[in-house]
């Protein structure tokens, strides 16, 4: 009986290894398919907020009126980069884009002032851009002529952004549960090999919570730490990348990335902890002849 049990015993000890070694690979995968849904969340909000909107704005109004609006226009909290642009500002941009043959045969600057800015991204749709329009233009009456935004590329990359969005989220909901499953299969593996050292410690008086309690313990412990290798290769893998690619640095997200790494941490323990115990009381319900 005392051989059993430390043959069993021998037994387990690589078996973690194996287990620790499959749950991480399995995290990995799952946070790399995690980096990438936060980068296609990043891009989205990127394009969003490089859509300038302008408010032209009427040749009579007065400058304290003005200074008004972009004040307010300014203390909104889903505003960003306001520019005041002055006609000489406007006549400048026009000049550095487009041709200036246009001096020829026009003495004065025909192009209006504007304040121009740009909006966060979950603002940036069609119709919260045109409550702010109506909100501004009845706040202050008078003095915007025109409120414009490239209406037909806010819907386009609003759809975009909404149909890649399911698509990652159908594909995370398969990824969870085909991480869910890999990682019971993985428990259910390592916990094969200690199915007689389960059994010989319910042989000989142990209680169910005495035998599954050590266990249950050392499976938080691997799930941890599979949990913070999966981590760590996926923190070296996206420095690799970002170092290969420059351009994934702008979308880098230290808090979505966090979040993702605290979701890893949890579904890592919790999987492990579940499908542990679940094969525990499966051992300890079998009969012994059952177990070869």
């Amino acid at each position: 009986m005392t051989q059993l049990g430390k043959a069993s015993s021998k037994k387990s000890k690589p078996s973690y290894g194996y287990a620790i070694t499959g749950i991480a690979l399995v995290l990995f995968f799952f946070g790399i398919v995690g980096w990438f849904f936060l980068n296609l969340r990043k891009t989205g909000d990127y394009f969003k907020e490089n859509i300038q909107v302008h408010a032209y704005l009427n040749r009579d109004a007065s400058v304290k009126k003005i200074d008004s609006l972009v004040n307010h226009i300014k203390s909104m909290p889903y505003t960003n980069k306001v520019e005041y642009v002055t006609k000489e500002k406007a006549m400048q941009k026009w000049n550095a884009e487009n041709d200036t043959t246009w001096k020829q045969f026009l003495k004065n600057n025909p192009l209006p002032e504007s304040i121009d800015f740009y909006v966060k991204a979950n603002h940036v749709d069609e119709d919260s851009l045109n409550v702010l329009s109506t909100d501004l233009q009845s706040s202050f009456p008078g003095v915007i002529s025109e409120f414009q935004f490239p209406t037909e590329t806010v819907a386009k990359v609003s759809t975009y952004v909404r149909i890649a969005g399911i698509i990652f989220l159908i594909v995370g909901l398969l990824l969870t549960i085909l991480v869910v499953f890999s990682i019971d299969n993985t428990i259910r593996l390592a916990m094969y090999s200690n199915r007689f050292l389960i059994k010989t410690m319910q042989m000989v008086g142990a209680t169910r919570s005495f035998i599954a309690k050590p266990i249950n313990k050392r499976a938080i412990i691997n799930g941890f730490i599979a949990s913070i290798i999966a981590i760590v290769t996926i923190w070296g893998t996206v420095l690799l990348i970002e170092s290969f690619l420059p351009d994934f640095k702008l979308l880098h997200d230290n808090s979505g990335l966090i979040l993702l790494f605290l979701l890893i941490i949890i579904l890592g323990i919790t999987i492990s902890l579940a499908s542990t115990h679940r094969a525990v009381i499966k051992y300890l319900r079998m009969k012994l002849d059952d177990l070869y």
